[in-house]
C-alpha cells in the first residue's frame, strides 16, 4: 500500500517545519509530471539526509535546478521527490589568483559572474538563459553556448564537485586547483549524466579573465552555401576568435574577438578583410552596444516554442548537412531554423511541424549522421514527438557501459529515471 504524502511529510517534520520540505504543486512539475513532495535543501549534508531518507522509502527523485531545461531528454516516470537546489546558490570560494571557484548548484551564471566580476573574472559559459540556468543544471546537461569555441564546454573547465549519491552518502572528487591527475574522473562523468547518477551540490571550475575588448563581425550571407567559403576563411586563417557561430535562415555568420584593445581592432580588421574576399555578403563590424544588440538577437531564437535538436557533424560536412535539412524540410512542409557552434561544427535545429513528419526527418537524419560521424539528440519536444523517436537514438558501443554505470550509482533506478540516455 502507498503511503501518503501526509504520513511521508510527518516522517521528516523537522525539514516540513523549517520549509525544506512540503507538498508538491502543479508549478512543480518536471516535464509535466507534479511531484508528491518538493525538498528544497539548504545545505549539502540536509540534501544528504533527504535522499537518504528517499532511498530508505524507495521513493522515485526528480532533480531540477532553475527550470530551463525540464522538457529535455525523455519524458520522466512518476515522481515521488522534487529535489531543487534552489537554495544552494552561493559561490563558496574564489581563489581569484589561482583563476577557479567552487560554486554550489542552484547559483545561476548570471550570479556567479556577478561575484566573480569583482575580481574581472568570469565563467565562460553562456548558455541561453543565463539568469535562471543554474551551475548544476548546466554541468547535468553539459550545456554550452557560443564560447565554447575558445573556452570548451562544461566538462573542459570542470576539475572538482562534491555529490550526493542516490542512497544519500557525499562524494568528493577531483581538485581545487587546475593540475592532471590519475584516476576515475568523477567530475567528468557527472557532466552530461543528466542527474541520473548523483546530486550535483557543488562543483569548481577553471575562471578566466574578462576581456577588455571585444569586437563581432556580423556577416549576412546570400544563402547557406555561402557559409562555407566564409566559414573555411576564418577557419584556415591565424586568427584566434572567440565565437564563430552559424544562424539561417536567414545565413549569417558571427565572429566575435576578445582580448586587449589593439589585438581585437587588429584582428577583427583582418577578419572583415576575408570576409569581403571570400563573400558576396554584407559585413558589419559591431562594439560596444550595437556588439551587445547582435549577441541579445542571436540568443532570442531559443525564446520559441518547437522542438529542438542538438546535431554534431564533422566540419566538413557541416555545410552539406544544413542544405539537406533545409532542402527535406520544403519537401515535408516542416518549418526550420539552426544556430550553433560553426567552428566545431555542433549546432541546434529548432523544428515545427506534424510530429509523424518530423520523426521521419529525424530518423533520415540519425541515418544520414551515424555513430562516428555525428549525433543527433531531441533537446526539446511534445510529448507526441517523443512518442514516434526516441530522444537520445543509437548510442553504439557506449551504451553497455553506460548501464553498467547507472546499475553501480542507482541499482533501483530511482534517481532521476528516464530522463538520462539510459
Amino acid at each position: 500500500m502507498e503511503t501518503t504524502t501526509d504520513a511521508l511529510l510527518a516522517q521528516v517534520t523537522p525539514y516540513a517545519e523549517a520549509g525544506s520540505i512540503r507538498p508538491g504543486r502543479q508549478t512543480d512539475a518536471i516535464d509535466g509530471v507534479c511531484p508528491r513532495i518538493v525538498a528544497e535543501p539548504t545545505t549539502g549534508p540536509e540534501l544528504s539526509e533527504i535522499l537518504q531518507w528517499a532511498s530508505t522509502e524507495r521513493l522515485a527523485v526528480g532533480v531540477r535546478g532553475g527550470g530551463t531545461k525540464l522538457t529535455w531528454g525523455r519524458c520522466p516516470g512518476p515522481i515521488d521527490v522534487a529535489l531543487s537546489t534552489a537554495r544552494l546558490n552561493k559561490v563558496v570560494e574564489h581563489r581569484h589568483g589561482d583563476l577557479t571557484a567552487t560554486i554550489e548548484a542552484g547559483a545561476t551564471l548570471t550570479q556567479v559572474n556577478e561575484v566573480l566580476g569583482i575580481h574581472r573574472q568570469w565563467l565562460p559559459l553562456d548558455p541561453p538563459w543565463p539568469e535562471r540556468a543554474t551551475v548544476g543544471g548546466v554541468v547535468a546537461t553539459n550545456d554550452s553556448g557560443p564560447s565554447r569555441h575558445w573556452h570548451g564546454a562544461p566538462r573542459d573547465l570542470i576539475i572538482g564537485v562534491t555529490l550526493a549519491r542516490p542512497d544519500g552518502a557525499l562524494a568528493k572528487a577531483g581538485g581545487i586547483v587546475v593540475k592532471n591527475v590519475a584516476g576515475y574522473d568523477l567530475s567528468r562523468l557527472m557532466t552530461g549524466a543528466f542527474g541520473s547518477l548523483g546530486v550535483i551540490v557543488d562543483a569548481t571550475f577553471k575562471v578566466t579573465p574578462v576581456a577588455v575588448s571585444s569586437r563581432t563581425l556580423t556577416v549576412d550571407l546570400d544563402s547557406i552555401e555561402a557559409l562555407e567559403p566564409a566559414l573555411a576563411a576564418v577557419m584556415a586563417s591565424s586568427l584566434t576568435p572567440s565565437a564563430v557561430e552559424l544562424a539561417c535562415p536567414p545565413a549569417r555568420l558571427l565572429v566575435r574577438f576578445q582580448s586587449v584593445d589593439q589585438a581585437v581592432e587588429k584582428q577583427a580588421e583582418e577578419a572583415r578583410r576575408l570576409m569581403e574576399a571570400a563573400t558576396n555578403g554584407r559585413v558589419l563590424v559591431a562594439a560596444d552596444e550595437a556588439e551587445r544588440e547582435v549577441w541579445a538577437d542571436h540568443a532570442s531564437r531559443w525564446d520559441v516554442d518547437g522542438t529542438l535538436l542538438k546535431v554534431s557533424t564533422l566540419p566538413r560536412a557541416l555545410v552539406s548537412t544544413l542544405t539537406w535539412l533545409r532542402d527535406q524540410c520544403d519537401r515535408q512542409g516542416l518549418q526550420a531554423a539552426a544556430q550553433g557552434r560553426a567552428g566545431l561544427a555542433v549546432f541546434d535545429v529548432r523544428l515545427d511541424g506534424p510530429a509523424e513528419a518530423q520523426g521521419k526527418l529525424i530518423d533520415a537524419l540519425r541515418d544520414r549522421l551515424p555513430i562516428g560521424d555525428g549525433s543527433v539528440v531531441v533537446r526539446r519536444a511534445s510529448q507526441d514527438v517523443r512518442e514516434v523517436v526516441d530522444p537520445w537514438g543509437p548510442l553504439g558501443d557506449g551504451e553497455g557501459v553506460m548501464q553498467l554505470i547507472k546499475q553501480r550509482f542507482d541499482p533501483d533506478l530511482r534517481l532521476n529515471s528516464g530522463r538520462g540516455p539510459v
